[in-house]
């Protein structure tokens, strides 16, 4: 049954919160979703001068997402809040420009209050290090019973328990929630992909969405065993939706918005259906090593110019 009620804006910290939407819908369903179907209201777009910083939609009860506001930052990155009943799980903190952790604070008390609980402690880790993706850090540093996971495929592989890094996919437990870590690098060194068993969504980070996949051409081959690496794992998981990291596109097909637009009118929705991954597989393997722009429905690859990627660990500190 798909259900909608009307988001409130807190005026403390401009913060729109949607209490539910829409059930998840079926596998078969996702494979060529009809609009009523979609598990989302339209997201704040930059068009509204008093749009807030950022909107909280719950996907289902232990399921929230977060957008922040383009106003605050033209990337408008998604985050996501997981529940558990033993801890919750913040994928990336945001892009700068505004403070998250009120909001976050807020979702887990609501959360627990729900519950008849206490507030759950927190991991705070990444789909991958570029900096629109870990701004908001800093503020967790110092919040009780929070653990931030660190920005190198070392401190990645470490706390996931990731010993065959990019090789293994991990599980991750939350108290009843299992979530399976599947290494993706290519994007960036340090980038995850997220299949949630419960939802049956898979969190892609910026290497699969409605926006540009950037592969640093020196990086074809490592993002493309990465898609490899998670079709043959999902292949038969019966995904519903992969939920990206942002939205750069429009409605029409294969249409890109102009790059750091203060605005996204007639905006591409977040959550694209599965198929796109073996899509996705097939046209980098079409290509090799010589990758080339090329737009599909729901995503436009995008190469670029070959830049020196993260090392796995930390340097060592000076003696």
């Amino acid at each position: 049954m798909n259900t909608r009620m009307h988001g409130v804006v807190c005026s403390t910290t401009r913060t729109l919160i949607l209490p539910i939407l829409f059930l998840a819908a079926s596998a078969t369903d996702a494979a060529n979703p009809p609009l009523h179907s979609l598990p989302f209201e339209p997201w704040i777009n930059g068009v509204s001068a008093g749009e807030p910083q950022m909107q909280v939609q719950r996907y289902d009860d232990d399921t929230y997402v977060i957008r922040q506001s383009i106003r605050t930052n033209f990337e408008g990155p998604f985050l996501y809040l997981l529940f558990g009943s033993d801890r919750a799980l913040l994928i990336d903190t945001g892009a700068g420009g505004l403070k998250v952790r009120p909001t976050i604070d807020r979702v887990i008390a609501e959360w627990a209050a729900r519950h008849h609980r206490v507030p759950s402690p927190l991991i705070v880790a990444h789909s991958h290090s570029h900096a629109d993706h870990h701004q908001g850090d800093a503020e967790f540093q110092d919040r009780p019973d929070t653990t931030v996971v660190g920005l190198y495929p070392r401190d990645v592989a470490d706390f996931f328990k990731i010993a065959d890094w990019p090789h293994q996919i991990a599980q991750y437990e939350l108290g009843g929630r299992v979530l399976d870590i599947i290494p993706t690098p290519g994007h960036q060194s340090a980038h995850i992909m997220i299949f949630d068993r419960k939802a049956r969504l898979l969190f892609s980070g910026d290497s699969l969405g409605p926006y540009r996949l950037y592969i640093p051409m020196n990086e074809a081959t490592t993002y493309r065993d990465s898609i490899d690496r998670v079709v043959a794992f999902s292949k038969d998981k019966h995904v519903s939706w992969i939920l990206g990291a942002h939205i750069e596109m429009t409605t029409r097909s294969g249409e890109l918005i102009p790059d750091e637009a203060p605005s996204h009118p007639d905006e591409h929705v977040l959550p694209i259906p599965y198929s796109n991954l073996p899509e996705l597989q097939a046209a980098l393997h079409a290509m090799g090593d010589r990758l080339v722009q090329q737009a599909h429905r729901d995503f436009v690859i995008f190469p670029k110019p070959a830049r020196e990627q993260q090392p796995f660990a930390p340097p060592a500190p000076p003696d």
